[in-house]
């Protein structure tokens, strides 16, 4: 799907490198993934601001540290009880297989870590390809409601399409390097903050506007 390839040229051509995802070291950019779920990321950076003034951003301290204090510490990111739950099942899954290191957890098949993070409470697949990707430095392209919502505004698929299968999409006709997903991943998040809003997309100005047409969903209420 050639379209795919021009999307990107377009984007990376009118915004140029995103540098994302943010987050100091690989275990901060987990952290991070797992708190982003259903908030904004001015939120996750109070969160993590938190841990980092409380010296808890290692995963032995948010392993043995109580639900409650965690709950506490990640209070601004929403959802903090669950997400609370959600971070210390992630930190029972790497100190138990990989004894806390995401260097060791680096060195796992993609296909299997992908797997072992599906089965932790609470990780879903953007979570988990999140982590794999940004993280881990895995190759697998990332899909968010941003990915979702361009492409279905301009007619390339359809918005409620299953997670696996825009996917494949991705991983089907382009390169299948970290970096490059890394960044395409990121200027979909540009585009899709700047421009395709979820209740009124600033068309105009688009840098898509002109290479895409628009289809009738253009307009459309998209989740």
């Amino acid at each position: 799907m050639q379209v795919l390839s021009d999307i990107y040229r377009r984007l990376f051509s009118f915004f140029g490198p995103q540098h994302w995802w943010p987050g100091d070291t690989p275990f901060e950019i987990a952290v991070g993934a797992i708190l982003t779920q259903n908030t904004n990321w001015g939120n996750v950076e109070k969160a993590i601001q938190n841990l980092r003034q409380y010296q808890a951003l290692t995963p032995q301290t948010l392993h043995a540290m109580s639900l409650q204090k965690l709950a506490e510490l990640i209070r601004p990111a929403g959802y903090y009880n669950i997400k609370a739950k959600r971070l210390k099942s992630f930190m029972h899954c790497l100190m138990n297989n990989f004894h806390g290191s995401l260097e060791k957890m680096k060195h796992r098949d993609t296909a299997s870590l992908r797997e072992m993070l599906l089965s932790v409470n609470g990780i879903g697949p953007e979570t988990a390809d999140s982590i794999l990707l940004y993280a881990l430095g895995k190759p697998v392209f990332v899909i968010d409601a941003y990915t979702k919502r361009v492409l279905a505004r301009h007619g390339i698929s359809e918005y409620k399409r299953p997670y696996e299968e825009y996917q494949a999409l991705f991983h089907g006709v382009l390169r299948k390097e970290v970096a490059f997903y890394n960044e395409y991943h990121a200027l979909f998040v540009k585009v899709g903050k700047t421009y395709c809003n979820k209740q009124k997309p600033q068309c105009e100005g688009c840098p898509l506007e002109i290479l895409l047409p628009r289809s009738g969903a253009h307009l459309s209420k998209l989740n």
